[in-house]
This record gives C-alpha cells, structure tokens and sequence, in this order.
C-alpha cells in the first residue's frame, strides 16, 4: 500500500490540487473543499485528533501516511516536513480511492 500511496502523492502533486499543513487543512474540511486527508504518522496526537474530528464530521476520509513528516515532505518533492495534506482536486492521480479503500 505505501508504494501506492507514495506514486499517488506524487501525482497529485504533478496534476492536482491541494493544501499543505494543519491550519489550512482543517480550513478546507471545515468549507467543504478537500475530498480526503492524509496524515503523517507522526504528527503530534492532539493536532491529529483534531482533524480525525472535523473530517469525521465533514465525512472527508483520514489515511495514516506510514512514515514521518520528513518521508511526506521528500515524497512529495519538498525540503521540509509535511504533516497534514488535503486534497481538493485529486488531478490524474487515485489517492481519494486509495484513501476510501484504506478507510473501508
């Protein structure tokens, strides 16, 4: 799955729409604009429960990226960790189905 997921990432970073980080993740859950959310692993608990809270609300699907904020950062073509990423318009690639199937 984490080979799947990676590709997906960098497609969506080629082809799609997205938000980085926490407060403009949660942002997007909260207007109705992200279709799905990933998570680092390591994100810090509290700010992960809190946006598991507001997407459960808003019905938008949570994966558990296996790795680091560092891992998601690189994957992703950046110098910097990432921790939350929201999707908008996932472009040519499948994460929003790798990430309902995930969920499922």
């Amino acid at each position: 799955m984490s080979v799947s997921v990676e590709r997906a990432l960098k497609d969506l970073v080629k082809t799609g729409i997205f938000t980085m980080g926490y407060r403009r993740s949660i942002k997007a859950v909260k207007n109705g604009e992200a279709k799905a959310v990933i998570i680092a692993e390591n994100t810090p608990p509290e700010l992960r429960a809190k946006i598991e809270y507001y997407s459960r609300l808003a019905g938008v699907p949570v994966l558990v990226y296996r790795g680091t904020r560092m891992d998601m950062g690189l994957v992703m073509g950046r110098r910097h960790g990432v921790s939350v990423v929201a999707v908008i318009d996932e472009g040519s690639s499948k994460i929003v189905e790798i990430v309902e199937e995930a969920v499922r």
